[in-house]
């Protein structure tokens, strides 16, 4: 996977940034609350994975032409920008950090490493009816993972159960789009329409309201 910026349409944009890569750039873009929040983190790693996430969200109002106000995190673990004005939502993996901005929407995005071991919990976060469409691969158990994980992510809020709450329609490993809805809330009527990108051994997904 390389760093990819992507206008999805005249009020949306994603990017994708490698890990490593924000030594010597500019932040002087962040807020002040944010520079707070970056100087408290201790951890070398979680601090290159913070701020290329805060990259990718500048580069991503930069293609849409939107000032950046700064982002926090509600008491949902959500971002939200300073100034609420748009959605953001933020992912990170094994050395890439990715977010996708829409200026009246909400969105959710996920980077998931393909590993064998997603096979062995499948039962943890899939239905009967999920586990016998999906088959026994890694690609097809991540892509599952990762789609459910932007519903959730785009509904924002916690206490969303992966197995009971979100249900994904029939799919096949060389799908580009999965559809999905949320059942047992107040969100059961929409139907989430999950985008899905396969770069190397990594499944990038993310969904629009």
């Amino acid at each position: 996977m390389q760093t990819k910026i992507e206008k999805i349409d005249s009020s949306s944009a994603l990017a994708i940034k490698i890990i490593g890569e924000e030594e010597n750039k500019d932040l002087s873009f962040l807020s002040f609350r944010e520079k707070l929040a970056m100087a408290n983190i201790s951890h070398p790693e979680k601090k290159k994975e913070w701020i290329t996430a805060r990259l990718a969200i500048f580069e991503a109002l930069n293609i849409l032409d939107v000032n950046y106000p700064g982002f926090f995190k509600d008491e949902h673990g959500k971002s939200q920008s300073m100034n609420n004005i748009g959605y953001v939502s933020l992912s990170h993996t094994e050395g890439f950090a990715a977010a996708v901005y829409h200026k009246v929407l909400p969105v959710g995005i996920d980077l998931e490493f393909i590993r064998d071991k997603v096979l062995k919990i499948g039962k943890r976060f899939l239905s009967p009816s999920e586990l016998e469409f999906l088959e026994p691969d890694p690609k097809h158990y991540t892509m599952a993972w990762s789609a459910k994980e932007s519903i959730f992510k785009c509904q924002g809020k916690r206490g969303v159960s992966f197995r009971e709450n979100i249900c994904l329609e029939p799919f096949s490993m060389e799908d580009k789009i999965i559809f999905g809805k949320i059942k047992g809330l107040n969100l059961a009527d929409h139907r989430y329409q999950i985008h899905v990108d396969h770069i190397q051994n990594t499944i990038l997904t993310y969904t629009v309201w």
